[in-house]
C-alpha cells in the first residue's frame, strides 16, 4: 500500500480488528483490512498460526479514525 492515499492505523488481532472496524465504519470511515495470513491461505500457502490484522485509511479520515482508535484501545486497556 506504498504511494496511496491510505496509512496504517492499527494492527492486531482478529477480534479486536473486527470491533475498530464496526466504530469506523459507524462514523463514516470505510477501513481497509489486510490480513497477510488470510491472503495466504486462500493462494495455498496456510499456516497454523492465525497472523494479526492490519487497519488502513485515507489520509483525510486520520483524525476522526484515530479519536475511535483511541477510545477503543482505552476502552479495552490496550
Amino acid at each position: 500500500m506504498n504511494d496511496t492515499n491510505y496509512i496504517k492505523i492499527f494492527t492486531g488481532n482478529f477480534i479486536i480488528v473486527q470491533r475498530m472496524v464496526q466504530e469506523l465504519q459507524n462514523n463514516g470511515i470505510n477501513p481497509v483490512i489486510k490480513d497477510e495470513s488470510e491472503s495466504g491461505r486462500l493462494a495455498g500457502f496456510g499456516a497454523s498460526i492465525q497472523g494479526e490484522q492490519e487497519i488502513y485509511i485515507n489520509k483525510d479520515e486520520f483524525v476522526t479514525a484515530n479519536m475511535v482508535i483511541e477510545n477503543i484501545k482505552k476502552d479495552l486497556q490496550l
